[in-house]
């Protein structure tokens, strides 16, 4: 099934993903707030990339930059000049629209023609000023991205660890963007999060290491679960390339919304290390163990959008079937990602020796398997409904039986079926079951 993004958006709403920001005061354009399974997801995507993309490999670092930074960062990396939007302003309503996403011959809000001027560049990082006193050497700026954060560490992490080359630096955190005009729930927004990698290789050796991040990038979609007939390779030509790349593909997803951006890999030369360097007057030159020629590594950055990933999950993951003549939605979320890896529930809640007994079992997973939630609201159709529509991959219910022989209910998320499993073997039951 291919869900709209009404679906989406009202599973968030209903279950605890995400919320409007600032609901209660009528939300706030381009901001969203990450509920109680939200953001467990959001979390549990970035572990997984954490552990893919730095814990299992002896070539990468990582680093956590703070978010305000000097603004001779954002001099050097060109970002005061040129990280701008084509803005365009409707006479008629004061409507204020990207030029690049609206036909302009029509305002889209209050459908009169003819009524934009010419586009004005529109800076969408968001100014502020650093201290008491406010002056041009006060102001600092929210970061726009979490790339150069890495980039101003680069000695940093050489001068301490000294690694061979070709190695990265990782980053996780939020990058904030005035956008003229956010849109598609959390697709676009004015705060989000980054996953960034910057991966330091000699200039000879680019293209070469350029395709082991294709199949790596192709790796992580699948660790997503998300569909390979839904992901695409857009190969940027060189006019719509940023100015600092030599190559560049965005990896296009089937959204909802249409083929759209998931995430980018950019071969981005010396651009930023030969900026650093001319601008600060440090070399940023790595000097080889075996002695030969210095010089100033050449990059390679696959840049990965959380929310775009967690948009991706949770429209690929939802699903609607049939369980005998009853309709059900379903996410299908990978068991790592799932916000709750099990329920457990006593068969009926009014009877104490089946509630202390699904109490035992629920304090024993939750030691073992973490992620565990407690459900005796309702029948116990009605709990299974709730923990797939969560994307609870099992949910392990304690009945009469129990008491008699040691062995409880598990159900399972995606084919419904019921297996009776001993309580001392329940936790390998689980993790071995997807």
């Amino acid at each position: 099934m291919n869900p709209s993004l009404e679906d989406i958006v009202s599973l968030c709403k209903r279950r605890g993903f995400i919320y409007p920001g600032s609901d209660v005061y009528g939300g706030l354009s381009g901001t969203w707030d990450y509920g109680p399974l939200g953001v467990t997801l959001k979390r549990n995507i970035m572990a997984l990339w954490w552990q893919m993309f730095v814990e299992q490999r002896d070539d990468m670092y990582g680093v956590d930059a703070a978010i305000l930074m000097n603004q001779k960062v954002w001099q050097a990396s060109g970002h005061v000049d040129t990280f701008t939007d084509p803005l365009v302003e409707c006479s008629n309503c004061h409507g204020r629209f990207r030029a690049d996403k609206i036909d302009v011959s029509k305002c889209p809000t209050c459908g009169k023609t003819d009524t934009f001027g010419e586009p004005k560049q529109f800076n969408m990082m968001f100014k502020t000023s650093v201290g008491p006193v406010a002056s041009d050497e006060s102001i600092s700026y929210l970061r726009p991205e979490t790339a150069q954060g890495i980039f101003t560490n680069f000695k940093n992490v050489v001068d301490s660890l000294y690694p061979d080359v070709p190695f990265g630096i990782a980053q996780q955190g939020k990058a904030f963007r005035n956008e003229i005009s956010p849109r598609d729930f959390i697709f676009r927004s004015r705060e989000f999060e980054q996953m960034e990698i910057e991966y330091f290789v000699h200039p000879s050796d680019w293209e070469r290491i350029f395709e082991d991040w294709v199949k790596l990038v192709h790796d992580w979609c699948r660790a997503l679960g998300l569909p390979e007939d839904k992901v695409h390779e857009l190969e940027v030509p060189a006019e719509d390339r940023a100015h600092y790349s030599k190559r560049t593909i965005d990896f296009e997803y089937d959204y909802p919304i249409g083929r759209e951006e998931l995430l980018g890999l950019a071969y981005r030369t010396d651009f930023d290390l030969g900026n650093i360097q001319r601008a600060s007057g440090k070399s940023m030159e790595y000097r080889p163990k075996d002695g030969s020629a210095p010089f100033v590594p050449h990059v390679i950055e696959p840049s990965f959008g959380l929310e775009r990933a967690v948009m991706a999950v949770l429209c690929a993951a939802y699903t609607v079937d049939t369980v005998g003549d009853d309709e059900r939605i379903v996410l299908k979320l990978p068991r790592a990602l799932a916000p709750v890896k099990v329920a457990v529930s006593p068969l009926l809640k009014n009877k104490q020796e089946l509630v202390a007994k699904a109490r035992e079992v629920y304090q024993l997973l939750q030691k073992e398997v973490g992620a565990v939630m407690w459900d005796d609201n309702g029948n116990i159709g009605k709990r299974y409904r709730r923990q797939d529509e969560i994307g609870t991959p099992a949910c392990v219910v304690v009945d009469f039986q129990t008491l008699e022989d040691g062995t409880v209910t598990v159900r399972d998320r995606d084919t419904t079926e019921q297996t009776r499993v001993k309580i001392d073997q329940l936790t390998l039951a689980l993790e071995t079951s997807r």
